[in-house]
């Protein structure tokens, strides 16, 4: 027995309506999050990521930056043709999360994202003081 067998237990029990609860947890339960394949390439100008979100419209796709933290989380919109009949399916609507810690030095204010075919790029731009520079050297 788990958590969320228990709460239903105590819901229907009080509720009287044990089919709902039990159809809405079944239906978190088999909710699968997925892992997105990220390529991420760093040069003096900042760090730019590749994450892979097949099936992702911009309207399901949440990016965020909160305490030098990068989330990205998104659902996938998979539509099933009216003339097919699914025998068996393992990931129904998959859903993608991923978090990455960001440093200081990077702007997270300028930071530009575009998703095209199923591919969500993200460049964040270093800040100008963290940025190598070269240092004259005077000859006196």
């Amino acid at each position: 027995m788990n958590e969320n067998t228990q709460v239903a237990q105590r819901n229907a029990g009080s509720a009287g309506n044990a089919g709902e609860v039990a159809r809405r947890n079944d239906d978190r339960a088999r909710r699968v999050t997925l892992t997105p394949a990220v390529d991420i390439v760093e040069d003096t100008h900042g760090v730019t990521l590749w994450a892979d979100l097949p099936g992702v419209p911009r309207e399901k796709l949440d990016v965020k930056v909160h305490d030098g933290r990068l989330y990205i989380e998104a659902e996938a919109a998979v539509s099933t043709p009216d003339n097919i009949r699914l025998n068996h399916v393992e990931i129904r609507a998959p859903r993608f999360a991923r978090a990455f810690t960001l440093s200081d030095e990077f702007d997270t204010s300028r930071i530009d994202a575009n998703l095209q075919n199923g591919v969500l790029k993200l460049s964040i731009p270093r800040r100008e003081e963290a940025r190598p520079r070269r240092v004259e050297i005077r000859a006196e």
